[in-house]
């Protein structure tokens, strides 16, 4: 009798085996890499399963060329077409020129150009790529719907039984080269197709270990679901972590999820930066932010891992370049060291010298001044960006402007004002 979690849900190990034996010719067994850095840091063993070596720097080619692979003939006359937020549509698009099958593939236009080239290049001729909307779940509508008009096999990126095994052939290659118990498996969330895979395998083959899922605090669609008991769908969402930014999980994944994931973390989009900017620095890691996920949540983890065996699936390191700067600042305002204010200085002369002297601090640097007003600078507020070497000079910093009478509104604290200026 087949092994299933639920059999509504129609994931079984045996299907996880049999990806495993259908991708061992297509996909990159990833490296299991113990990371000294990390285990002294939270007096643990952690280990790294890197599927940023991945053949498109991503799991996403598992459950993609599991579910391609398998149509019958009927299914791929019209071709396919794919939604994704970049991984899935690169693992679509490697498929589609490995199968010689045609894609249609639908990105939000916020989709990081990185990703958006590296569709091209995986899928050359076979694929032909639609930028529409705003977030995932934008493009999402626009797939179904071509999918229905063109009568094009729809290959969603989470929630069907063969994408599903596929992604869960990550914990096939985890136990086969853990020579250890493995007490914590540590994965990002987004629709839920990572997790459900890897938590159905370990579920049935070691199910002491504890599977952990971490969603970006801007988008807790599996949280939520899971505080609600159904599948939810949020109003608005932070697509900075595209690779997990969803507004709403699969089905298939939400009853899976219920059944294998022990807890689900929400990690702050300023914690995913700091944690990006550390793996590249201290380890030449360079990763995706929904890459980044599961080593954020380590902070959140440290009590209950402590002398434990922990993997976490670094998902994909499809990381576009210039996004860097803006990683930066996000990681400098989680950690208390960048603030926006709005300055009105007092109408005196040498106000603006009086504010470099007497107001910053002797390590206090300004990295962005602008008048808001053009046509009357002298009698105009400003927006000051300030960098401060450490989060405790912030208060002092604050102390100073009032006492010289320097009137200010903190542009961090504000959400609208925020986006609308910076």
């Amino acid at each position: 009798m087949k092994q299933a979690i639920n059999d509504l849900q129609n994931v079984y190990v045996e299907d996880i085996l049999k990806a495993h034996h259908l991708l061992k010719d297509v996909v990159t067994h990833t490296p299991l890499q113990k990371n000294e850095q990390l285990s002294e840091k939270y007096q643990c063993n952690v280990y790294l399963k890197r599927e940023d070596f991945q053949v498109v720097r991503s799991f996403k080619i598992r459950g993609a060329f599991n579910k391609i692979k398998q149509l019958n003939p009927e299914a791929i006359v019209n071709g396919i077409v794919c939604a994704s937020a970049g991984n899935h549509a690169q693992g679509v698009a490697y498929s589609c020129r490995q199968l010689k099958i045609h894609g249609k593939i639908f990105m939000p236009s916020t989709t990081p150009r990185q990703k958006v080239s590296q569709v091209e290049l995986f899928g050359k001729e076979f694929v032909e790529i639609i930028l529409t909307g705003d977030t995932f779940d934008d493009a999402y509508q626009k797939a179904v719907e071509c999918s229905e008009a063109e009568k094009r096999t729809f290959i969603h990126p989470f929630d069907d039984a063969d994408v599903i095994a596929g992604q869960g052939t990550v914990a096939v290659e985890i136990l086969n080269d853990a020579d250890f118990e493995i007490d914590y498996v540590v994965a990002s969330v987004g629709g839920g197709g990572l997790i459900s895979g890897i938590g159905t395998y370990f579920h049935a083959i070691s199910p002491s270990t504890r599977i952990i899922g971490v969603e970006p605090e801007g988008a807790p669609a599996l949280y939520q679901s899971r505080v609600e008991n159904k599948v939810v769908s949020l109003d608005k969402i932070d697509k900075f972590v595209d690779g997990a930014a969803v507004k709403k999980v699969g089905n298939k994944t939400f009853l899976i999820c219920n059944d294998v994931v022990e807890e689900v973390l929400l990690v702050p989009e300023g914690k995913v930066c700091t944690t990006i900017l550390e793996l590249y620095n201290e380890n030449a890691i360079v990763a995706e932010p929904a890459g980044a996920l599961s080593i954020s949540s380590l902070d959140f983890l440290r009590d209950q891992i402590k002398g434990k065996n922990v993997v976490c699936v670094v998902s994909g390191g499809n990381n576009d370049i210039g996004r860097m700067q803006e990683i930066k600042e996000r990681s400098m305002m989680y950690e208390g060291l960048q603030h926006y204010f709005i300055v009105n200085f007092p109408q005196r002369a040498g106000a603006l010298r009086e504010f470099l002297d007497e107001v910053l601090g002797q390590n206090d640097d300004i990295n962005r001044f602008e008048y808001t007003k053009k046509n009357n600078k002298d009698k105009g507020p400003a927006l000051v960006g300030i960098e401060l070497k450490q989060k405790e000079d912030y208060e002092p910093l604050l102390q100073r402007m009032k006492k010289k009478g320097f009137y200010y509104k903190e542009v961090n604290k504000d959400s609208n004002l925020f986006h609308l200026l910076i």
